[in-house]
């Protein structure tokens, strides 16, 4: 696959982003969604969930949409998140990304998930969408 057009998939639900405190245990809520992650620092818990998961009341920032680079990606690509945050970047669009074992997932606000899309077309990418939520 040529890093440089890529292939992404929004995911159907919107996305929220989360911050719970350090030693706060991992809420059985976090878990429950089809797509999650979750990050413990010595500062915080941060979880990325569906939104409709997250309970009235948690700190978190919600209207994210997620989309998944379409893989495996082989872990000796170079360049795959540069080729979609820089044309994002350079069209002032603000990102909040995750990597796991086989792919890349970038997430967008809601409000700017559009412009994002035309840029990714712009730079050569292919975005299948399900943004009617």
């Amino acid at each position: 696959m040529d890093p440089l057009s890529l292939e992404l998939e929004c995911l159907s639900e919107p996305m929220a982003v989360c911050r719970l405190g350090a030693q706060d245990p991992i809420p059985q809520w976090a878990t429950e969604s089809p797509f999650f992650s979750i990050s413990r620092t010595g500062e915080e818990l941060s979880i990325v969930c569906q939104q409709s998961h997250v309970p009235a009341g948690v700190k978190s920032e919600r209207g994210w949409r997620c989309f998944r680079v379409k893989g495996p990606l082989d872990f000796g690509l170079n360049g795959i998140l540069a080729s979609l945050v820089t044309p994002l970047a350079e069209a002032k669009i603000s990102v909040f990304s995750l990597s796991t074992y086989d792919t890349d997932y970038v997430m967008i606000k809601q409000q700017n998930a559009e412009p994002a899309i035309t840029t990714w077309l712009h730079a050569g990418h292919r975005v299948q969408t399900a943004l009617s939520n």
